[in-house]
C-alpha cells in the first residue's frame, strides 16, 4: 500500500506541471484569437481609403475619384434658396485657391444614415434640414479622402473655432458661418452626438453643422473609426428669410 502512495506522491508534481501547461496553452490561444480580430477591426490608417459619411454606420458605397472641373462647378445649378456652393479655405489645400464646391441634396440611406455623393470631390446636403437663411440648422456631409486621392473634407479636421465657412445659395445669396466647436469621436460617441448636429450651439441663431470621417480605417466595417463634427452659426450680418 505504501508502495502505491508513494508512487501517486511522486507524480503529483508532473501532474501540477502538465495543468499549467494546459493552461498556459489556452490562454495563449485566446490571446491570438482575440488579437487577430482587433487587428482585422483596427486596420488600416487616416487617409487614401474609401470613406462612407453618415448619420450611423453607413451603407458601403463606392467613391468616385473623378475630378471635377471648372466648367462643372460654373454649370451647376440648384433651386433658389437651396445650397449650392460651400466655401472654405480649408478646402483650398486639396480643391485649390478660392475652392467652391458643388453641393447636392441627399436623403437617407436604407440603413438610417445620412447619404453621402459618390464622388470624393463634391458635397451633401440633407434636404430634410434647414436651408440657409431659414433660421435652422443646414446639415453638410463630405469625404475625406478616396483610395488614392485627398476628399474635399481631408482638412476639414484643421479648421480653428472663429474660421469663416460660407455656402453660396442657389440665388447668389452668401451665407457666413463662424465655426463655433469642433469634436472628434468615435462612431458610437457621433452617433449619441446627433442631436447636437441637429440644432445651433447658440440657441436662436441659425447653423452649419459638417461631418466627415477621420481615424482608422476599419477593414471589417468598411469605414472610419471616427468622425469629425464641426458646427458653426451664421454671422450677425447674414440675411435671413421670412
Amino acid at each position: 500500500m505504501s508502495l502505491r502512495i508513494n508512487s501517486l506522491v511522486r507524480r503529483i508534481p508532473h501532474i501540477i506541471v502538465g495543468l499549467i501547461v494546459l493552461f498556459l496553452v489556452g490562454c495563449l490561444v485566446k490571446v491570438a484569437i482575440w488579437e487577430h480580430v482587433y487587428y482585422s477591426e483596427k486596420e488600416g490608417s487616416t487617409r487614401h481609403s474609401i470613406v462612407e459619411v453618415g448619420v450611423t454606420a453607413p451603407d458601403v458605397q463606392e467613391v468616385d475619384e473623378t475630378e471635377v472641373t471648372t466648367e462643372q462647378v460654373k454649370a451647376h445649378t440648384v433651386p433658389s434658396d437651396h445650397p449650392r456652393y460651400l466655401i472654405g479655405t480649408f478646402m483650398n489645400k486639396t480643391m485649390g485657391v478660392n475652392a467652391k464646391v458643388n453641393i447636392f441634396d441627399v436623403g437617407l440611406t436604407s440603413s438610417g444614415a445620412m447619404a453621402t455623393r459618390a464622388s470624393i470631390f463634391e458635397i451633401a446636403w440633407y434636404r430634410d434640414s434647414s436651408k440657409p437663411g431659414y433660421g435652422g440648422t443646414v446639415l453638410i456631409n463630405g469625404h475625406n479622402s478616396g483610395p488614392t486621392k485627398r476628399g474635399v473634407f481631408d482638412y476639414l479636421q484643421d479648421v480653428k473655432k472663429g474660421d469663416i465657412i460660407t455656402i453660396e445659395r442657389g440665388d447668389g445669396l452668401l451665407f457666413d458661418y463662424e465655426v463655433y466647436d469642433i469634436e472628434s469621436l468615435l462612431i458610437a460617441e457621433a452617433n449619441a452626438y446627433m442631436p447636437n448636429m441637429m440644432q445651433s450651439p447658440v440657441p436662436g441663431k441659425e447653423s452649419l453643422s459638417l461631418i466627415s470621417c477621420t481615424g482608422e480605417w476599419s477593414q471589417n466595417q468598411r469605414t472610419h473609426l471616427s468622425r469629425i463634427m464641426v458646427r458653426a452659426v451664421l454671422v450677425e450680418n447674414a440675411p435671413i428669410e421670412d
